[in-house]
């Protein structure tokens, strides 16, 4: 549950200071200067949470191969493997479903945009 929270955390935080990195480079040379301070403070807050997650992550993965171990004393050797796939596969998937969501997402603005512009 805890890798869950931090990969998804990570993810959504990632996605957030792509948008705020974007806005910013998309600001034109005569934007008012308050919004271009106001999306620098914006992305070095996101920055320092990304970091702050970064660490939690790290923590979680000390706290899963401490049990790890411990579930490797009481289970099979076969078992085991099936144990330590589940848990590695588990965040990469998390990840592949939340990319996808991401372009779902994209995808049907650029469809709303279009029937819009028609």
């Amino acid at each position: 549950g805890d890798l869950d929270k931090v990969v998804n955390l990570l993810l959504s935080l990632s996605g957030r200071l792509a948008r705020v990195e974007t806005a910013l480079s998309s600001l034109g040379p005569h934007a008012p200067a308050e919004d271009k301070v106001a999306l620098r403070e914006k992305q070095r807050l996101l920055v320092a949470q990304l970091e702050d997650a970064k660490e939690l992550k790290e923590h979680v993965g000390r706290r899963e191969e401490a049990v790890g171990a411990m579930v490797a004393r009481y289970l099979p050797a076969e078992h085991l493997q099936d144990y330590q796939h589940f848990v590695k596969m588990k965040s990469a998937l998390i990840t592949e479903q939340r990319e996808l969501e991401e372009k779902i997402k994209l995808g049907q603005e650029q469809l709303r945009c279009l029937r819009e512009s028609l």
